[in-house]
């Protein structure tokens, strides 16, 4: 089973006008990176400088569709 690693940092500001930023690994390979900020998260695959961009109440609709539900909070 591959094993996927995601590190972030966080800047050292107010997280309300910061992105936070995940960098997402398989393996040793960068798939990409995704940032987070307070009205959307924007995706930008490994070697690209445009990202995929969704609004937070997109990503709630994409994922109630289609998610795998197992975690418990």
């Amino acid at each position: 089973m591959v094993e996927h690693k995601v590190s972030f940092s966080i800047p050292p500001r107010d997280l309300g006008r910061a992105d936070v930023e995940f960098v997402v690994r398989r393996g040793s390979t960068i798939l990409g990176t995704l940032k987070v900020s307070k009205g959307s998260l924007v995706w930008f695959p490994k070697g690209t400088s445009y990202g995929c961009k969704m609004r937070w109440s997109r990503f709630d609709e994409l994922m109630q569709d289609n998610a795998t539900r197992f975690e418990k909070r």
